[in-house]
């Protein structure tokens, strides 16, 4: 049974995350593996927790937002 695990900035809709969730399913299906084996789950870190070059993402990456 596949496990998946996305780490993300936090902010991501429910919307977004269902689309997320059923691509990377999908991925697996095409593999062979059954639908129902497979499990995504995701983890939504704050942009002031996630460090990019030595800086936090809030201040690197001030103009990308998560959907």
């Amino acid at each position: 049974m596949p496990i998946v695990e996305v780490n993300m900035w936090q902010g991501l809709s429910p919307d977004a995350a269902k689309k997320i969730i059923g691509g990377i399913t999908q991925v697996f299906v095409n593999l062979g593996i059954p639908a129902r084996a497979v499990e995504v789950v995701i983890h939504e870190i704050p942009k002031t927790h996630w460090g990019i070059g030595g800086a936090p993402a809030s201040d690197v990456k001030k103009d990308v937002n998560v959907p």
